[in-house]
């Protein structure tokens, strides 16, 4: 018995300090930090939510944004959702953000397969290349002009193609494509199936994870882009994705211009203007709250082995 415990706290002094026993103090602070973050979190979404659904006499009281819930209402909701501008912005998000994510999703995935076989051709110096436009970029104005130049003033792929490619994504599903099993590859590559086949069956079901990851990235990159709309869009509002909506709303909070229905914003003194302001920030929030939980799951696999594995 006593050897055995001798053995023991050997092992036990040889453990590296990441994995001691924690200490009572150490579990006590950890969790107070955890609770630090998750309010951080959590109390300004609370803040939103509750001042949207409240009166203006509610906010008059709170001398602002409202914490505790006080006369709640939906007036807010459906004056917002009752505009034109509102539903054509939420409907141009949705499919600049659909349309985006999957053309992205092909060019990234398709460039870091390829890039990935080191007997693709001329894959070190494709390589370079994408790495060093991570650090030197044409710039603002170049970019404006050479989509103006090619007709996207007003148009929607204006918002998609300039932005469709991110080199940093493309070398992470490049390091996770590296690493898959070369004797799967070879084992189908003897049954006949060629690179696209490979990919499809092979590939992309073993980095699910990494792929749902690099997915959840464009799509709310996406969903929440506004500044090319104030490069590339004209001041028509009913072509205006709902994030440059509420930027507008919240910059001028008395209406929107171009409006087709003027009264957005305009409440007759039934809404308040700052519960209308919140209420467009809980529908900018609602499909990423929404999808994030299903994605949760795979955020941490995804990125720590697509980047470990590099």
């Amino acid at each position: 018995m006593s050897t055995a415990h001798a053995l023991h706290g050997r092992r036990s002094a040889k453990r590296p300090v990441w994995d001691e026993q924690p200490s009572a103090a150490g579990t006590t602070g950890k969790s107070t930090a955890l609770a630090l973050v998750a309010a951080a979190v959590l109390v300004p979404l609370w803040i939103i939510v509750v001042t949207s659904l409240s009166t203006q006499a509610a906010i008059n009281r709170a001398g602002g944004l409202v914490i505790w819930p006080d006369g709640l209402t939906l007036s807010a909701y459906l004056e917002m959702l009752g505009d034109p501008t509102v539903r054509t912005s939420v409907l141009v998000s949705l499919a600049v953000t659909v349309i985006g994510t999957s053309i992205s999703m092909m060019v990234s995935v398709w460039c870091a397969y390829g890039l990935s076989r080191s007997q693709s051709y001329a894959h070190r110096p494709i390589l370079t290349l994408l790495v060093i436009t991570m650090f030197v970029s044409g710039g603002l104005i170049p970019t404006f002009l050479v989509v103006t130049g090619l007709g996207g003033y007003g148009e929607y792929w204006a918002l998609i193609l300039p932005s469709a490619v991110s080199v940093f994504n493309i070398l992470v599903l490049r390091s996770f494509y590296s690493s898959t099993s070369t004797e799967l590859i070879d084992a189908a590559r003897m049954d006949g199936a060629g690179d696209w086949r490979i990919l499809w069956s092979v590939v992309l079901p073993t980095s699910r994870a990494v792929t749902a990851v690099i997915t959840l990235l464009y799509a709310v990159g996406y969903w929440n882009a506004f500044f090319d709309v104030m490069l590339f869009m004209p001041t028509e509002s009913q072509k205006w994705p709902l994030q440059y909506v509420l930027l507008t709303y919240v910059n001028r909070g008395n209406g929107l211009p171009g409006s087709v229905n003027s009264g957005f914003g305009n409440s007759h003194g039934q809404t308040a203007p700052l519960s209308l302001q919140m209420a467009v920030v809980v529908l900018t929030l609602v499909p990423l709250l929404v999808v994030y939980p299903f994605m949760q799951k795979h955020f941490r696999t995804g990125v720590l082995t697509g980047a470990v594995k590099g």
